[in-house]
């Protein structure tokens, strides 16, 4: 996998010592504590919490010596995140990270003082997380996976793989901003090329499965939005196999998992480079100093094991332009 690229409004800081005035001038046994509030589900998302521990202890932060690392996960629930940002502001803890827009939202209203680290927020300046994406202001920083034009790009390659593809299906998190931004995307791009979409409402996870009983029979192909309450799509994908449906993913893992095929960023990558933000946080930058960067880099993958369970034969064009093919 070819390493990420993000742009930076700004260059970066030289590096500061380990231990900056803020974290020494700490009782001893205290240690800096990071509250992490993931929105998602262990089991889907796992993955991406793991790469962002990973590159911090990279940097010199190991749990239980130089740092404290309080993990919660929401499991898609809007409820969870306001509860889990307010416990951490009640123990306190020293920073909040955070990925989705309902996670960095729930963390910015809890506080206005403990530093809030983002990452996969889509739209963070429409959504008053930020001021601008230059000067964000505030106590927030972090990066956005604002895709303007990707609905419209993964709309294409999808069509590319189906080409008779009429009625889309789209599962996604009504209650999700980001996800109401790149529904609209999709629904304008689908509209100028004559494709007619039906997006059943989802606002909690009881909710998906009858979503998909809603379409089943009724599109030629899904696009499943990328949301901690559509993170069971390892199911989806089952029943989309079972159903014969094509879908497309912004998030790799999930065509790892059964999808047809996914075209986004390098989301371990992303929470990686939010290990660095965090690192930069605890020695002694202020979020309001910190631009909020952005992916320039995304990939293409395509599962040919599900391409022959439901029928599909991978053009070999588009094959060929894929950044992974699974086998």
């Amino acid at each position: 996998m070819r390493r990420r690229e993000f742009i930076s409004l700004v260059g970066g800081a030289a590096a500061a010592p380990l231990w900056p005035l803020a974290v020494r001038a700490r009782q001893p046994d205290k240690l800096p504590t990071i509250g992490f509030l993931a929105p998602g589900f262990p089991a889907s998302q796992g993955n991406l919490v793991a790469a962002f521990a990973e590159r911090l202890r990279q940097l010199g932060w190991i749990e239980g010596r130089s740092v404290s690392i309080e993990y919660r996960w929401g499991e898609g629930r809007k409820d969870r995140d306001a509860e889990i940002a307010s416990d951490f502001v009640r123990l306190p803890v020293d920073l909040i990270v955070t990925y989705s827009t309902p996670g960095a939202l729930a963390a910015k209203q809890a506080t206005s003082t403990i530093p809030i680290v983002f990452a996969l927020v889509g739209d963070p300046v429409g959504t008053g997380l930020v001021a601008s994406l230059a000067r964000p202001g505030a106590n927030v920083t972090g990066l956005s996976n604002q895709q303007v034009d990707a609905p419209a790009k993964r709309l294409a390659l999808l069509r590319e793989m189906v080409p008779a593809l009429r009625r889309l299906g789209i599962l996604a998190n009504f209650g999700n901003p980001s996800n109401v931004l790149e529904m609209n995307g999709l629904q304008s791009a689908a509209r100028t090329v004559g494709i007619e979409t039906t997006a059943p409402e989802i606002r909690r996870a009881e909710d998906v499965a009858p979503a998909f009983a809603a379409l089943k029979g009724r599109v030629d192909a899904l696009y499943v939005a990328g949301d901690p309450l559509i993170a069971h799509a390892g199911s989806i994908n089952t029943l989309a196999v079972g159903a014969k449906l094509p879908t497309m993913h912004d998030f790799r893992e999930f065509a790892e998992t059964g999808g047809l095929m996914s075209y986004g960023p390098d989301y371990p990558e992303i929470f990686r480079h939010a290990a660095e933000l965090a690192d930069k946080v605890l020695r002694g930058t202020k979020p309001a100093e910190m631009p909020v960067e952005q992916p320039t880099k995304f990939e293409l993958v395509i599962n040919l094991k599900t391409a022959k369970a439901i029928g599909i034969e991978v053009p070999p064009t588009l094959a060929a332009r894929a950044d992974a093919v699974i086998e």
